[in-house]
């Protein structure tokens, strides 16, 4: 069969893409109330779980691209619907840490399981429509960008659909997600092509590890992973830095739920215009320019331990608006340098196991979001108690250095060339 012709269309990975996160964000941002309020759990056993869930998920990308290529993008894809059933399932049921924790980390391990595998069928399908597309007309619009976009409509959704079953229980909550996570693989069983696998997808463990040595040896990508790591950290402090400074000046946990939207709709509404603003710039720019902006987020947050305005303006608006311009400088970041970077993973691998890049690109990011949570959480140890804001400036003057550092070293990463300029990389590395 002709692989090409095998590709799933458009509408099936995007569709796929927000089937999955209406299922992932309906359930995850709820767990933490679950645990304290119906389970009577402390902070440090959420963070625990949390933090498990989320480096199963992405420190385990590597590996799941591996299994891609061993057993093809499919089969893993319905197997990774299938492990997060289990987990979501777990999670509805457990009732002790032991067991929240191992549910947690099936839930991970399901999305590293299926994730590296859409984004290699998201990249090759992006290749060939550039292949086919005629050399003249109006360029269509990048997959990567509407990949993001329905990534946003999900995480919109998402909350909703938990928030309309929390008041029968989180148990109803995730129950009915493992149930999303069975319709997605009823749906990809019919739709995805048997006979579409990852390019070495009956390849022994002398290929696998061929392949995984190549890209670890590519010091070119082996430094691009490193630094757009700081990205995963940065995106998940809308999970740790921000619900902690929302605790910390006092906004009512409803606050909360609104910077999420904010965040969604800004993607939803500006990630296509902004893609189209990249095309007409080089992938360093982009880069450079999308990693500024997350610099520049933790730099705001600086303004929320500084309080300058007085009276009942800053105990509100006042004190609620570097929290907002974090939401708002962290996504204009993401989606400059997000698309860009997926963009160019396929022009690093050549090829040759598209998915394993991708999942070393995610276990890096995976790595750096424990290494950069555990020392933030160091800095803001006793944050809410705190009589004064040095730690807070601590905290996010820390933060503010990974992110700055990765725009530093995209000046200075030997990059594939561009596609849209077929500009030459750099000569210089780090």
């Amino acid at each position: 069969m002709n692989f090409a012709a095998a590709l799933p269309s458009r509408s099936i990975i995007l569709g796929t893409q927000l089937v999955f996160n209406i299922g992932f964000y309906a359930v995850v941002p709820f767990i933490a109330m679950h645990m304290r309020d119906d389970l009577l759990m402390g902070s440090t056993m959420i963070g625990i779980v949390l933090g498990v869930r989320t480096f199963s998920q992405q420190g385990m990308f590597f590996f799941g691209g591996l299994l891609a290529q061993r057993w093809g993008y499919r089969r893993l894809m319905l197997a990774g619907c299938a492990v997060r059933v289990l987990g979501y399932l777990g999670l509805a049921l457990a009732q002790t840490p032991l067991l929240l924790i191992a549910s947690a980390a099936l839930t991970g391990l399901g999305g590293a399981m299926f994730s590296p595998s859409m984004e290699a069928l998201t990249a090759e399908i992006e290749s060939r429509a550039q292949q086919q597309q005629p050399s003249t007309g109006a360029p269509r619009t990048s997959l990567f960008a509407a990949f993001a976009v329905f990534g946003e409509l999900g995480a919109v959704a998402g909350p909703v659909l938990g928030g309309l079953l929390m008041p029968w229980g989180f148990t109803w909550v995730a129950a009915s997600c493992a149930g999303v996570f069975v319709l997605a693989a009823a749906v990809l069983y019919g739709t995805l092509p048997p006979a579409r696998q990852g390019q070495a997808a009956a390849a022994g463990g002398e290929a696998l590890r061929q392949m995984a040595g190549q890209a670890l040896r590519q010091r070119d990508f082996r430094w691009f992973a490193l630094a757009y790591s700081s990205y995963l950290f940065s995106y998940n402090q809308l999970y740790m830095a921000v619900p902690a400074e929302i605790a910390r000046i006092g906004a009512p946990p409803l606050a909360l739920s609104w910077l999420f939207v904010l965040a969604s709709v800004l993607v939803i509404g500006l990630q296509l215009p902004i893609a189209a603003l990249c095309r007409r710039m080089t992938a360093r720019v982009a880069l450079v320019i999308g990693f500024a902006w997350m610099a520049l987020a933790f730099a705001a947050l600086l303004g929320s331990a500084v309080p300058a305005v007085p009276g009942d303006f800053a105990a509100s608006w006042g004190s609620t608006a570097p929290v907002i311009l974090f939401i708002i400088f962290l996504s204009l970041g993401q989606m400059f340098a997000a698309p860009v970077a997926m963009s160019l993973v396929p022009r690093f691998a050549a090829g040759r196991g598209l998915s394993v890049y991708y999942g070393l690109l995610a276990s890096v990011g995976g790595l750096t979001v424990l290494c950069g949570n555990v020392l933030l959480g160091l800095a803001q140890d006793g944050l809410a108690s705190m009589a004064t804001p040095g730690n807070a400036r601590l905290s996010w003057g820390l933060a503010l250095l990974l992110p700055a550092a990765s725009a530093y070293a995209m000046t200075r990463l030997r990059l594939p060339p561009d596609v849209q300029s077929g500009s030459k990389p750099l000569e210089t590395t780090v």
